[in-house]
């Protein structure tokens, strides 16, 4: 089957032309029809645009063009602006907008000769750890229907994983990447910040959101983030850094490699399978050669609580654009401020409307010293540590999630518990640092377990080394849903 395909078997097949970008494309489709019913992985199915795509990758590689990606069929998150397409951000308040231009990180796809099967789902602006908050229907776990994919990326990822799509983009603010990743048995990579332009991206919180790559292994991850990395003058925050050639990274070689194992990620109430599946990876690395250290990045508990601070605090600026007179529907009220009212309040759910009164709060006249600028000062600590931590080491290996995915519904209830999920992944996009998952084990209930390397600020070639040296040495990658 072409959808077993990895990312670059597939362009390995194309290049040889055993394969055309219109089959290729074409099966996928077929995949999707089949699978995504029960999996609802996708918002918005570009089918007619993809064939078409294809046909045009077909034709610039008989005209002696040839890019990584030309032909290459891939899924894009919903908070992605992609001209002529809708893009809801999973919310009923963007429902049917369709943008006038296409975001950076995706044109860069598009001009390498990537194919856009359709529009992910997502936790509604990217704001949640189980895609069930999505304004439209929850996404499935391919492992396991009855449990959640993760969030908010949980449709690039169950896409991935349910071999509809070779590779997908997804978004990462506080771990949604990479929790996603770990839950749905793929790879992933959250650049630094800085790294990949965030324009095009709608914004949940501006010094936090940073795009990211899903594929089946760290070889197609390295090859999506070649493509979308690199300085955009239409992004302030997006960093003047040259953009090496990430598959040069990729030598199986880590022997001397420093690999630090920092205490506070290994918690009471941890599952346990979880906490053994990622000491027995840790210890492939030292059987590789890797040099295993003991760190400790004492801030750490303090992650959770600045991060909904922050966070919140940024959505509530970014979503107060939302308002049903600019974009989306309105629900029209006569006057300005009812209507206004009306729109926010009928069309935002219920975790984003706790998250822009938590940071509305945070924000406000006596609090904001109290709350939004201690947070922000406990925030450099957490950065200091992991400068501190690289001083002595090249990557830090760690668990990405407490525990495997979770049932549908079991978390819902308790917005407290649904955020410690992203306990692991927090602090590093708090530091603004890279961070890659791949899959290391599987629980008794075979869901899948992944490993987090975390490595310095544009050091994304020392975590991807580490990631295919254990990739190498594993088969975990290569294991799939059955649907």
């Amino acid at each position: 089957m072409l959808t077993n395909l990895t990312l670059t078997d597939a362009q390995t097949k194309l290049r040889a032309g055993a394969i055309t970008a219109v089959e290729l494309t074409q099966a996928h489709l077929d995949r999707i029809q089949a699978v995504d019913p029960q999996v609802k992985a996708y918002l918005t199915i570009t089918e007619e645009r993809a064939l078409e795509a294809a046909a045009q990758a077909d034709q610039r590689r008989t005209e002696g063009e040839d890019t990584p990606l030309l032909g290459i069929p891939l899924a894009i998150k919903d908070v992605l602006m992609t001209q002529g397409v809708p893009t809801t951000c999973g919310s009923r308040i963007l429902e049917g907008f369709i943008p006038p231009y296409t975001g950076t990180a995706v044109q860069n796809l598009f001009d390498a000769g990537a194919i856009m099967l359709g529009k992910t789902n997502t936790d509604e602006f990217a704001m949640g750890s189980s895609t069930e908050n999505s304004g439209f229907f929850t996404t499935h776990n391919p492992w396991d229907l009855d449990r959640v994919p993760g969030g908010s990326s949980g449709g690039s990822a169950a896409a991935v994983a349910a071999r509809m799509a070779l590779g997908a983009l997804g978004t990462d603010t506080g771990g949604s990447v990479r929790q996603p990743a770990s839950f749905c048995g793929v790879c992933a990579i959250k650049p630094s910040y800085g790294r990949v332009s965030r324009y095009g991206l709608i914004a949940f919180a501006s010094s936090l959101d940073q795009i990211g790559a899903f594929g089946r292994t760290v070889e197609d991850m390295a090859v999506l983030l070649g493509t979308i990395a690199g300085h955009d003058p239409r992004d302030s925050t997006s960093m003047q850094e040259p953009v090496p050639d990430y598959t040069a990274a990729l030598t199986g070689d880590i022997q001397g490699l420093r690999v630090g194992v920092p205490k506070e990620y290994f918690i009471d109430g941890m599952q346990p399978e979880v906490e053994q599946a990622v000491r027995a990876a840790i210890e492939q690395l030292a059987a590789l050669g890797a040099d295993i250290r003991e760190i400790s990045l004492p801030h750490t508990e303090y992650a959770l609580p600045v991060y909904y601070l922050v966070a919140p605090s940024e959505a509530s600026a970014n979503l107060a654009r939302f308002d049903g007179v600019r974009y989306g529907p309105r629900e029209s009220q006569g006057a300005m401020w009812p209507t206004y009212k009306a729109t926010r309040g009928e069309r935002f759910g219920p975790e984003v409307k706790r998250r822009i009164m938590l940071g509305t709060y945070a924000l406000s006249a006596g609090y904001y010293d109290a709350y939004y600028l201690k947070a922000q000062k406990v925030r450099t600590l957490i950065k200091q540590d992991f400068d501190q931590a690289f001083a002595d080491v090249d990557v830090i290996a760690a668990p990405t999630a407490p525990t495997t995915a979770f049932k549908i519904g079991e978390k819902a209830d308790d917005p407290l518990q649904m955020y410690l999920s992203d306990v692991f992944t927090l602090s590093a996009s708090l530091a603004g640092i890279v961070g890659a998952v791949i899959p290391c084990g599987v629980d008794g209930a075979n869901l899948p377990i992944g490993l987090q390397l975390l490595g310095a600020a544009f050091d994304e070639p020392t975590v991807l080394r580490a990631a295919h040296a254990y990739q190498q040495a594993t088969d975990w990658h290569t294991r799939a849903p059955e649907l």
